[in-house]
């Protein structure tokens, strides 16, 4: 594998990257050839002791079948949390990129006995499980993973189609997932007086620059480039929106959102009182800030390439990742030195990739890994105050997911709707920090630039959520041009935006590039719920901070172990209640008011 050392250096320094010996010291290493060995042998063996025996089990003897099978999925989880971390940092080299792929099929093909287990646990009798847990501890704690399991009881299929679906799964949407990413990762862009062409990630980045000319050059080559890799983009949506009708339909899931709601362990309602709260919203919120944006640009209409420009007194320094990693950490220490003690060892001990390189994934993650391990964090560092941002976003995820270890790998899992509150809840506090050391005209800065980050969290992810809807509900009924497709796009764009923008011609094509969109459909409305709830918990913070932290802590500690409802009674508060969300989005709206105050 490559080297573990930092890279970087100018303005920025040293930047690290990671050394996933701590999960292998390499592709053809014994220690991973030694677990698919154990796998091998113990897939088989398990099968042979749980299979059809299940139901006539007392309860320890259950838990002893559910620690054995946790083990199962830590091992093959390390496996694939190493290939997927190789593949995400160069998915351009091809030895990676096999190595990814047969890892991925080798698993598919000895999990394969496995199959069996979810089906045979969701046919235990209600009353006979229950008399189960009420006899054992030891099973009592997999409760909450087993009321997650059987909520999808109602769309189980037969034995044999479970099987051949668990099969079939490395050349379906799988397939289509790596396809998107490898051309994603190959796309080039040519951009005037650049001497070589742009990846993605930095053609993107042009879209912030602080000159006009610049950000409408990165549009123009983004629109170019997705306007000739539209039809391969529309053949992978269509395909995969496809596949998740026939699935849902065979499922009898009655809406394209229905799977993703039960993952989520959160109620429908739940979900479309928060939509229809931030919808609502839109006028008082999107359409009013970008107005004022305007308004400080010199503009009376902005282009799509003016949603994230920097506003004229912004600091538009590079920021060195020194000063980076002590804004984040301090601003950590100064809520809990225990948080910062959680944190530092990603900085110390290579979890974290933070250069830009030829190959490397766009965007930023934090991936658990498994609970005998430690997550790692993904980076593309170039410097912004935003980056600065990601970088508390993500160790944050960091953060969450080293203290929910401890619940162990099937229960250390959150679900997406509270996976985000640890990362944003990082973004808040490094936002205040850095907020309470500004002067009047960095203040204005920082304000506009939080309310920015907050509408690309909220604002932005529900109408990724409304455009996932429309295309999801329409493909339903035939195949979609990407005539269509660009239209639904473009329609949700003009009511979330507002009509200060104008939309130069390519706009229509900027769906393409959304990952969330490809791997995890409907997935984004979990920023939004997170965001909304972070402002909600940060005011009871604010309120009364005696005793804050240790309930912050035990929160996210419990992992996936405590439904939503469970983990914010501490605080007082309760994602149910239709006044929830109006809440969170005050804040929002009460710093817009603070800067509008601010024109006189």
């Amino acid at each position: 594998m490559d080297s573990a050392e930092p890279s970087g250096g100018g303005a920025l320094g040293e930047l690290p990257e990671w050394r996933l010996d701590d999960l292998y010291p390499g592709m053809e290493s014994d220690e991973l050839e030694a677990d698919f060995d154990w796998l091998e042998t113990e897939i088989p063996s398990f099968a042979a002791d749980a299979k059809g025996l299940m139901a006539e089990m007392d309860g320890d003897a259950l838990a002893r079948i559910l620690s054995r099978y946790e083990t199962i999925q830590r091992k093959s989880g390390r496996i694939m949390s190493y290939a997927g971390l190789l593949y995400q940092q160069n998915t351009a080299a091809p030895e990676r990129g096999k190595f990814y792929a047969d890892c991925e099929s080798k698993l598919t093909d000895l999990s394969n006995p496995l199959v069996f287990f979810s089906l045979e646990l969701n046919r235990i009798d209600d009353a006979a499980l229950e008399g189960k847990l009420a006899e054992s501890p030891a099973l009592a704690r997999y409760r909450p993973w087993l009321e997650r399991l059987r909520s999808f009881r109602p769309h189980q299929l037969s034995d044999e189609l479970e099987t051949y679906q668990h099969d079939m799964s490395p050349v379906g949407a799988s397939a289509w997932n790596k396809l998107f990413d490898e051309t994603m990762a190959g796309l080039e862009f040519e951009i005037e007086g650049e001497a070589e062409p742009l990846n993605l990630e930095a053609t993107l980045n042009l879209l912030s620059n602080p000159k006009r000319e610049r950000r409408a050059a990165g549009a123009a080559a983004l629109s170019k480039v997705f306007r000739a890799n539209i039809g391969l983009f529309a053949r992978i949506t269509n395909t995969l929106a496809k596949e998740k009708e026939i699935e849902d339909r065979w499922r009898k899931l009655p809406k394209p959102e229905s799977a993703r709601h039960l993952a989520n362990h959160v109620e429908p309602e739940v979900v479309d009182a928060l939509r229809d709260a931030v919808v609502a919203a839109y006028p008082s919120i999107s359409h009013r800030y970008y107005a004022l944006k305007a308004k400080w640009l010199g503009h009376d209409k902005l282009q799509h390439w003016d949603r994230n420009a920097p506003l004229p007194e912004a600091d538009d320094r590079k920021i060195p990742w020194a000063e980076a990693k002590e804004t984040v950490l301090s601003a950590y220490a100064g809520f809990d030195p225990k948080m910062a003690e959680i944190a530092a060892p990603f900085f110390e001990k290579g979890w974290i990739d933070a250069p830009v390189k030829p190959g490397k994934a766009p965007g930023a993650f934090a991936h658990p890994t498994v609970t005998d391990a430690h997550p790692y964090v993904m980076l593309n560092y170039l410097g912004k105050t935003r980056d600065v941002m990601t970088l508390a976003h993500e160790l944050g995820h960091g953060v969450h997911q080293v203290l929910a270890a401890g619940q162990g790998e099937l229960l250390s899992h959150t679900p997406l709707t509270l996976a985000e509150t640890a990362s944003v809840f990082g973004e808040m506090l490094t936002f205040k920090k850095l907020l309470a050391a500004a002067g009047p005209e960095r203040r204005r800065a920082l304000l506009a630039g939080k309310v920015e980050d907050m509408i690309n969290t909220v604002v932005r992810q529900i109408a990724f959520y409304e455009f996932e809807l429309r295309v999801h509900t329409a493909r339903r009924e035939g195949e979609l041009t990407r005539e269509q497709l660009c239209d639904i796009w473009m329609g949700v764009q003009r009511e979330s935006l507002g009509p200060v923008f104008e939309f130069a011609e390519g706009y229509e094509t900027y769906w393409t590039y959304i990952p969330h969109f490809i791997h995890s459909p409907f997935y984004v409305y979990a920023y939004a719920f997170g965001d909304g709830l972070v402002n909600a918990l940060y005011a009871v913070y604010e309120e009364a901070p005696e005793g804050f932290q240790q309930k912050y802590f035990d929160m996210l500690a419990a992992g996936g172990s405590k439904h939503h409802k469970a983990l914010l009674a501490p605080f007082g508060l309760d994602a149910t209640d239709p006044a929830f969300w109006g809440k969170g989005l005050g804040v929002i709206s009460a710093m817009i008011d603070e800067l509008e105050a601010m024109e006189g």
